[in-house]
C-alpha cells in the first residue's frame, strides 16, 4: 500500500537556533555535518554552554528515539542523506538545517522507515522535487510530503526491517574486521620503529629529496573530462588514493597522445602516490601494478623510493601514520590551520626516519601477510555490500520472501 510521507511523519521543520561555541563542552546540537556515512556522528556535533533554565526553552526540539534528521539543504550529491536517532547521546537538541520526521508509529517501524529513505526507491524521487545548482540543491518539506511510501501491515515492515538489520550488521561486522587489520599494521609499525615525529628510538632520518629518485605531479589533460576514454593509460586522480587503499572506481583514462604529454610523470611499480591539494590531501597508497601503465594528475605526487635506501611499503606507512599526518598539514604550527596543498618543496624537504633497510623488509613481508587476510575480508565486504543492496532494492519493490 502505498502512502504519502505526510502521513506517516510529523514534520518538526525548523531546528533551534542556537549560537554554538567551540570545543565539545555543553548541550549537543546536530548541524548538517553530523550526518555522517548514514549515521548521527557524536564526533560531529555542534555544542552550547546552556544552564538548566535555557535548556526547557529547547525541550521541543529535543529529538525522540525513532526520529529521522534528513539534509534538505546541501550539494546535490549529499541532499537527502539521513539518520536514525537512536537515543545516543541522551540529550541532543535538532539544530537549524536539517529537518526532523517524527514517524508515527501507530503507522510505521522506525527502522523499516530508516531503510525506506536509504533506498534507491526513495533516492530517485527526490530529483523531481529538488531546485539545483552546480554546487547547491534543496527541497522544501511541503514537496517532500507529497511523495510516496510503500507501507505494508506493521508486522511486515517489522520483518523487512528485521532482514536488513541482519545483512547490514554482517556488512557492519565485516568493515570492522578490516578496520582491525588496519590497526594491527599501525601497531606492527609502532612496535618495530616507534613514533615517526618524535622518533624515540634515534634512528637517523634523511630529507625525501636524498633518498627518491622521484617527486613530481602531473596535469590534466586540455579539456578535463572531456577528454577522458573508455579505456586506455590509467590516468590516476586524488579521489583514487585513499590510505593504504587505491580506489578503483572512476578510474580514468586518457589515449596515447594525451599520455605522451604527461611523460614525465609515468607511474612505475611500487612507486608511492601521495595527494597533495585539497580535502584529500596527505591521503597515501603505493600504485596496484594491475593498472600500469598510468600517468597522474595535478593533484597526485608520485614517490618513487631510491630501493636501496628505502621500501615502499615502510614510506607508506611512514606517511600515513598519525603524527606525520599533522606535521605534514601544519596542525600545531604558528597559524594553527591546517593546511590544503602540500608543495614539492615540502615533500623533497620533509624529513623521514631511516632504519636499516633489512627491518624494513621485515616490517614489508609482515604487513604483506597481514594484507593477504585484509583482502579475503575485504572480498567478503564487497559480497556482504552487494547482498544488502540487492535486498535494500527488493524490499521496497515488495519482492522480498515475507
Amino acid at each position: 500500500m502505498m502512502k504519502e510521507i505526510a502521513e506517516v511523519f510529523e514534520f518538526v521543520r525548523n531546528g533551534a537556533s542556537i549560537k554554538q561555541e567551540e570545543g565539545k563542552s555543553g548541550i549537543p546540537i546536530t548541524r548538517i555535518e553530523t550526518i555522517w556515512n548514514k549515521t548521527i556522528d557524536q564526533n560531529r556535533l555542534g555544542y552550547a554552554d546552556l544552564d538548566k533554565s535555557d535548556l526547557s526553552k529547547y525541550d521541543k526540539y529535543l529529538l525522540q528515539h525513532g526520529d529521522i534528521l534528513m539534509t534538505h539543504i546541501n550539494s546535490p550529491k549529499h541532499l537527502g542523506k539521513c539518520a536514525m536517532y537512536e537515543g545516543k547521546p541522551e540529550k541532543l537538541v535538532h539544530g537549524m538545517n536539517l529537518l526532523c520526521l517524527r514517524p508515527n508509529v501507530s503507522k510505521a517501524i522506525p527502522t523499516y522507515l530508516k531503510y525506506f529513505f536509504n533506498s534507491e526507491f526513495f533516492k530517485i524521487q527526490l530529483p523531481k522535487i529538488a531546485n539545483q545548482s552546480v554546487n547547491q540543491a534543496s527541497f522544501s518539506a511541503g514537496n517532500l510530503k507529497k511523495l510516496k511510501i510503500p507501507l505494508p501491515p506493521l508486522p511486515t515492515q517489522k520483518k523487512i526491517a528485521s532482514i536488513l538489520d541482519a545483512a547490514d550488521a554482517y556488512r557492519e561486522k565485516t568493515k570492522a574486521l578490516i578496520e582491525k587489520y588496519d590497526e594491527l599494521t599501525q601497531s606492527l609499525f609502532l612496535d618495530m620503529f616507534g613514533d615517526p615525529v618524535v622518533n624515540e628510538k634515534g634512528w637517523e632520518k634523511k630529507e625525501l629529496k636524498e633518498i627518491t629518485i622521484k617527486i613530481g605531479s602531473g596535469s590534466t589533460p586540455s579539456g578535463g573530462k572531456k577528454a577522458y576514454k573508455d579505456e586506455g593509460i590509467s590516468l590516476i586522480r586524488s579521489l583514487n588514493v585513499h590510505d593504504n587503499y587505491f580506489k578503483f572506481k572512476n578510474l580514468a583514462f586518457i589515449d596515447e597522445e594525451q599520455a605522451h604529454k604527461l611523460k614525465n610523470v609515468i607511474v612505475k611499480s611500487k612507486d608511492v602516490l601521495f595527494n597533495i591539494t585539497g580535502a584529500s590531501v596527505c591521503r597515501c597508497c603505493i600504485i596496484p601494478d594491475e593498472i600500469l601503465p598510468a600517468r597522474v594528475n595535478q593533484h597526485v605526487s608520485i614517490l618513487r623510493p631510491n630501493s636501496k635506501l628505502l621500501n615502499s611499503i615502510f614510506l607508506m606507512y611512514c606517511l600515513i601514520s598519525k603524527n606525520t599526518k599533522l606535521n605534514l598539514l601544519g596542525i600545531g604550527g604558528k597559524g594553527g590551520a591546517t593546511r590544503e596543498a602540500i608543495t614539492k618543496s615540502d615533500l623533497e624537504s620533509f624529513g623521514i626516519i631511516i632504519p636499516s633497510k633489512s627491518l624494513q623488509n621485515q616490517f614489508a613481508e609482515r604487513v604483506q601477510k597481514i594484507e593477504a587476510q585484509k583482502a579475503q575480508a575485504q572480498e567478503s565486504l564487497e559480497k556482504a555490500e552487494e547482498l544488502f543492496n540487492s535486498l535494500l532494492g527488493r524490499a521496497f519493490k515488495g519482492e522480498l520472501s515475507i
